[in-house]
């Protein structure tokens, strides 16, 4: 018998984790040696195109150095793979030509053989495609670095979608890791690393691949965030596909086939009659609401994963990469937000940031960084989040983190990259949009700063 996701959620997730495996120092030095090869022969090609084209009187572009460089990572294997989707992931933080051209990484990589996709498959549930589904195509929809996506029909008629684990990716992965550690600990130091925060930004990029090799943790993180959002004012305006837990296993992720259109084809959007402003407003509320009080929220919204169906609600796809706050961090938050947007309290906004680990230098002046952050955030005040420029206001954080070493924590990086894709897709479906004088979002915008005036009196009654 094959059954849907259940309604609940029994909030436990050690059991879905796995890890990846250590690997000796010799297979580092192999997978060393074979990274710089690749490396070089990226640069060889590089020299060979820039020397045809100076022959030919053409300079070198941008756009071949992103070819390039997408190339290379291409050759050098599924981990750089999933870095060059961080960079095509990461709008306004790289340049345009380099995101463009790292997309096709995103779900366009070359698909593994199919006979070994079948002895996985077989593997995990113990039965060959053609049995356990009346129709599978064996050509994937969909090809990505850790997994691709492959087109069913199940015996009593429903068409869903098969994800299946790339063969032996879990052996390959962990080299490539290995070496990016090493490296993280060579770039802390400098101090530009240091203000990064080199070794944890690969430690997160490795818990997040340990987290996608197990796709009952990526079904059970989307039951959790629909089941967290649902209740509220906006759990109608979003979905997620129903999982069959029956035909899911850690390598095997079977969901239902949802026919939408991809939020980023502003054609195709407007031709089929949806509100784009609706759309932009429903994204970024959702956003919010989970980020500020669910807690989970979705940590890759690219087009890829956010679509639109003929009802015009939102869609959201590939759970592997979320944020999460604790209620102590989402009530900081909470006053962040008043003390920077509302209040103008700068220094209150320091010792939040303060409270959120972000400060690694206490001794520093409290005045001075106040003063810093009022310069860096004052704009948030007086300009629309459709007008907003956040690779600006990146830049500017970025000088304020290193004056005073500070590191923003890894959710709130990971929330300003959500909204980053909500500017972009703003642009395109709904580019005269006020978004922070519009009605609902000032509603919802007020609301949180109720909730933490109400929290801050209370903390105040208490110390009193």
């Amino acid at each position: 018998m094959v059954t849907k996701q259940s309604s609940a959620h029994d909030g436990s997730h050690a059991d879905l984790h796995t890890q990846l495996p250590r690997v000796s120092p010799l297979v580092e030095i192999t997978r060393f040696g074979t990274a710089t090869a690749h490396a070089a022969a990226g640069v060889g090609r590089f020299v060979l195109h820039t020397v045809g084209d100076a022959l030919h009187g053409k300079p070198p572009t941008a756009q071949r150095v992103a070819h390039e460089v997408r190339t290379t990572f291409e050759h050098l294997g599924p981990t750089y793979v999933k870095l060059g989707q961080l960079i095509a992931s990461s709008p306004g933080v790289f340049t345009e030509t380099l995101s463009t051209e790292f997309e096709s990484l995103l779900d366009r990589v070359p698909s593994a053989d199919p006979a070994e996709i079948r002895a996985l498959f077989i593997e995990e549930l113990g039965r060959p495609p053609e049995q356990v589904f009346a129709a599978f195509d064996t050509e994937p929809i969909a090809s990505a670095s850790i997994a691709q996506v492959h087109t069913a029909t199940l015996h009593s008629g429903e068409e869903v979608v098969v994800k299946i684990q790339r063969p032996g990716i879990t052996d390959r992965l962990a080299p490539d890791v290995a070496l990016l550690e090493r490296f993280a600990g060579l770039a802390e130091i400098s101090e530009y690393g240091r203000m990064l925060s080199a070794r944890h930004v690969v430690e997160d990029f490795a818990e997040g691949l340990s987290a996608e090799l197990d796709f009952r943790h990526e079904a059970a993180t989307m039951r959790e965030w629909y089941e967290c959002l649902r209740p509220g004012p906006f759990g109608d305006r979003v979905r997620v596909p129903l999982v069959y837990d029956d035909l899911t296993t850690s390598r095997v992720l079977t969901m239902e086939r949802i026919y939408a259109i991809r939020i980023d084809d502003a054609t195709a959007v407007r031709a089929a009659g949806h509100d784009g402003v609706a759309l932009c407003r429903n994204l970024l509320l959702s956003l919010l609401e989970s980020a500020f009080h669910g807690g989970l929220f979705h940590g890759d919204l690219h087009a890829g994963n956010v679509l639109v169906d003929a009802d015009g609600t939102l869609v959201l796809l590939d759970f592997g990469i979320v944020g999460r706050f604790t209620p102590r961090t989402r009530r900081i938050l909470r006053q962040l937000v008043v003390d920077l947007i509302v209040r103008g309290d700068y220094e209150s906004a320091g010792r939040a940031i303060f409270l959120l680990g972000a400060v690694h230098n206490p001794t520093s002046s409290t005045a001075k960084g106040a003063e810093d952050i009022r310069k860096v955030t004052s704009p948030l005040s007086t300009t629309d989040l459709g007008s907003m420029s956040y690779t600006d206001l990146g830049r500017q954080l970025a000088a304020v983190a290193k004056a005073h070493d500070a590191r923003l924590p890894r959710e709130l990086v990971l929330v300003g990259k959500q909204l980053l894709y909500v500017e972009k897709y703003m642009k395109l479906l709904a580019p005269r949009w006020k978004a922070m004088s519009d009605k609902e979002i000032y509603g919802y915008m007020a609301g949180i700063t109720k909730e933490a005036e109400r929290e801050r009196r209370a903390d105040d009654t208490r110390s009193g």
